[in-house]
């Protein structure tokens, strides 16, 4: 296996070096965009585009439609100042320009508190969310950075995790938890629309899986929010993934194509019809180590085979308004086999799963005037997912102890409409209602009754529905508020939660803000929670959880923000979270939450009593990329408590006190003086993440039973160990007049820390056994643009 690996490698190699001599020309490449008005998203005529300290000076107008090209720009990084007369001035650093693919813009511009004139506002401008109704706790994802970041590994759902409050469990998997949150308390949403979880090997009712569907390539600048969203958002406690899929090329042609540890992706784009607004995008990826299985060069057990699909088609009438159809789909299997590490003919664990998710939606935005727009969605969403574990018992070398299949498909409608008073006064208005249709099965062994026991046989429908409205204020120059109130109702209860939302923005002077906000947020809990079979005394079963109401959540923000120089920006952030009517087990004794929640679904009677709180700060201190380099320092304190049915404040599962990330990245120019048309980089990351809690193991009582038994008094008291990891990443990317190719190494805890993360019970030796943070990952990836 070693020697093919190299063979591959050596022949990567080649490619480049060979594809380096094709071509001698000074590269250039088109950067282009359309500019419009941020509320009415009507164009923006006759602005000034100018790439920055060009000497001569480059620049163009917009047209009529608000279009601009500039040609024959070197490639490298640019930054590019947009001005209009009664606009406030917007400046875009380090437009990354590379040969064999144009860069395409989409460029919102605020209409200036005072008319008639240019208004330059520099705090926080890279920054702030471009959805104006969210002031704080909001962060924009550049694409450009989850492809550079170290350990991002071209996936957003890896990037967020360097975010101030966002830490991850150190396994690997993309779970997100968001200050002391439960990962499941997160909201996906691709195009406006909430999606199933994206991640290859999801289970349903979980959020997370260890790659995402979504490749980067296919992305615009998304939204990532950590609390008190913005009256649009619903059926979320902790956070708020909001991710966008690009327009496609409508002027020329263009393709990728990548080859890596992780898969072979093609994608392609470029202009539909004779209009010239037309277009397409399309992105296919296949495992890598599934096609090396497949033809025998890797033959370890548990080989992971997935493939994703995404598209994006944007058409465009004159009379009818723009219409968008996009999707995303993925399968994934994977089988795993647990050898015993002194007897490798001795199997501790034997099993499969198997995944399946697709969202297909179409979106139509249509203007009323230059002030009115109407935006509507309809989608369809699939995901299943299949488990079966088989492990040793008694005289059985193998016995299946658990086997789901758990199916759901969700039918959405979404519309808004947005109204813009003047430059002071905008209203949203917005209503949504998910249709959800499941066949959820599910049996297990019982060790102590010693037969199969049935967990989930349900099939049936359920709805949710949601409203919102939604003010923004400019009170004055240097204050904004936004208020509004969101509703939400489930089929499966009585109760309407209505859900006031209020966040205000002073800014202090050019370079500093200050920021609050307040909101009540609610999410319903998953199905196969609500559909859970609970066990009776006598033998029978009920499903008690059925009619549970929304779990609810109090945000309470309050933070301060400073540009302290052109490229370097501080953010501090304060938050208190109190969280209500969250289900927990109704025995007398019972110290379980839906808060700490890790299995697909409980198994237990619950009733909306408990509680949690979650307290923290966070602070960011981040260097823009400017003059070939960046750094991001960020800094999270907080704890996390929750309460059961009785008994006092206790430590959570996610309360790992603190997080901590710094990175540095720089590039290299090498070749000629002067030249862009070969870069190297280096990008490199450390993270300490303080140690999950976990509840103790009773050794005698497990031994016992045959099965691994809690102490549920000492309910997650102890604390495992911190992890720390390093990620460290190079990559070498050559310019060529008609293409563009990238190699680049990104390497995960390339030290190969192997800190406990959390302990079992190993029925096998009788002992209890520990799981590790993710070990040494080096991804490999050769990129191609033409």
């Amino acid at each position: 296996m070693k020697i093919r690996m190299k063979l591959i490698a050596l022949f990567l190699f080649n490619a480049v070096i060979g594809l380096n001599t094709a071509f001698t020309q000074t590269p250039t490449q088109t950067l282009r965009g359309r500019i419009v008005d941020i509320d009415s998203k009507s164009a923006i005529p006759f602005a000034s585009v100018v790439i920055d300290n060009s000497d001569p000076m480059i620049g163009v107008t917009s047209d009529i439609d608000g279009n601009f090209k500039i040609e024959n720009v070197p490639v490298g990084r640019v930054t590019l100042k947009i001005s209009s007369i009664g606009y406030e001035l917007v400046t875009i650093p380090n437009v990354l320009l590379i040969s064999g693919k144009e860069t395409v813009l989409s460029i919102d511009m605020k209409e200036s508190f005072t008319q008639l004139e240019e208004v330059e506002i520099r705090a926080n401008k890279r920054n702030e969310s471009s959805n104006e109704m969210a002031l704080l706790s909001s962060k924009q994802l550049s694409i450009e950075e989850s492809k550079r970041h170290a350990g991002a590994i071209s996936d957003p759902a890896r990037l967020v995790s360097s975010f101030a409050g966002v830490s991850n469990e150190g396994s690997g998997n993309n779970d997100i938890i968001v200050r002391g949150n439960n990962p499941r308390f997160i909201q996906w949403r691709l195009e406006g629309i909430e999606i199933p979880n994206p991640n290859h090997f999801a289970i349903e009712g979980l959020t997370g899986g260890p790659i995402n569907a979504l490749n980067s390539q296919m992305l615009d600048n998304s939204e990532f929010y950590s609390g008190a969203f913005a009256p649009e958002y619903g059926n979320a406690l902790s956070g708020i993934f909001d991710m966008k899929l690009r327009k496609g090329n409508d002027e020329q042609q263009e393709y990728s194509f990548s080859v890596g540890v992780l898969g072979i992706d093609f994608t392609a784009e470029g202009p539909m019809g004779k209009k010239g607004t037309d277009s397409y995008l399309f992105n296919y990826r296949y495992s890598t180590l599934s096609l090396l299985d497949d033809a025998g060069v890797v033959d370890f057990g548990g080989v992971p085979k997935y493939q994703d699909l995404s598209y994006k088609v944007f058409v465009s009438t004159k009379k009818a308004g723009h219409f968008t159809f996009f999707g995303l789909g993925g399968v994934s299997k994977i089988s795993f086999v647990t050898e015993d590490e002194d007897n490798e003919d001795l199997i501790l664990e034997d099993g499969a799963q198997k995944s399946m998710l697709g969202v297909s939606g179409i979106k139509h935005f249509i203007p009323f005037g230059d002030k009115t727009y109407l935006k509507s969605t309809v989608s369809f969403g699939y995901n299943s997912s299949e488990l079966i574990e088989k492990r040793p018992y008694r005289d059985e070398a193998l016995k299946e102890f658990y086997n789901a299949e758990l199916n759901n498909q969700t039918y959405r409608a979404v519309s808004t409409l947005h109204h813009k008073f003047n430059a002071k006064h905008k209203i949203q208005v917005g209503l949504s209602n998910a249709f959800n249709q499941f066949d959820f099965e599910n049996e297990f062994f019982s060790v102590s009754e010693e037969q199969y026991r049935i967990g989930q046989a349900n099939n049936g429908s359920a709805n949710f529905s949601q409203g919102f409205i939604s003010w923004q204020w400019r009170v004055t120059e240097l204050l904004t508020a936004v208020s509004g109130v969101h509703f939400s109702k489930s089929s499966l209860n009585r109760k309407v939660a209505g859900e006031p939302r209020l966040a205000l923005k002073y800014q202090l002077n050019e370079t500093q803000n200050l920021n609050a906000g307040f909101g009540l947020h609610s999410k319903m809990s998953s199905l196969p929670n609500h559909y859970a079979i609970v066990y009776q005394e006598d033998g029978s079963y009920t499903t008690p959880n059925k009619d549970l109401e929304l779990m609810q959540a109090a945000h309470y923000v309050l933070g301060y923000e400073n540009t302290l120089t052109p490229n370097l920006f501080f953010k501090a952030e304060a938050y208190y979270q109190h969280l209500y009517n969250i289900p927990v087990g109704v025995a007398p004794a019972s110290q379980y939450s839906l808060i700490n929640q890790d299995d697909i679904f409980v198994d237990k009677a619950l009733v909306n009593e408990g509680e949690g709180r979650n307290i923290g700060i966070e602070l960011t201190l981040e260097r823009y990329f400017s003059k070939q380099y960046y750094f991001l320092i960020t800094t999270s304190i907080y704890d996390s408590k929750y309460k059961a049915r009785t008994g006092g404040w206790k430590e959570s599962r996610y309360n790992g006190n603190y997080v901590g990330n710094i990175l540095f990245g720089k590039e290299f120019t090498v070749g000629q003086k002067e030249s862009t048309d070969k870069t190297i980089s280096v990008n490199s990351r450390v993270t300490l993440l303080g140690g999950r809690r976990y509840t103790p193991i009773n050794l005698e009582e497990s031994i016992q039973q045959d099965k691994e038994v809690l102490y549920e008094e000492l309910s997650f008291s102890k604390k495992a160990d911190d992890v720390l990891y390093l990620n460290l990443a190079a990559s070498y990317r050559i310019n060529k007049p008609k293409l563009s190719h990238e190699i680049k190494l990104d390497i995960q805890n390339i030290t190969n820390n192997q800190t406990a993360i959390d302990y079992y019970y190993n029925s096998i030796r009788d002992e209890i056994g520990e799981i590790s943070q993710l070990a040494i990952l080096p991804v490999l990836s050769y990129t191609i643009n033409f």
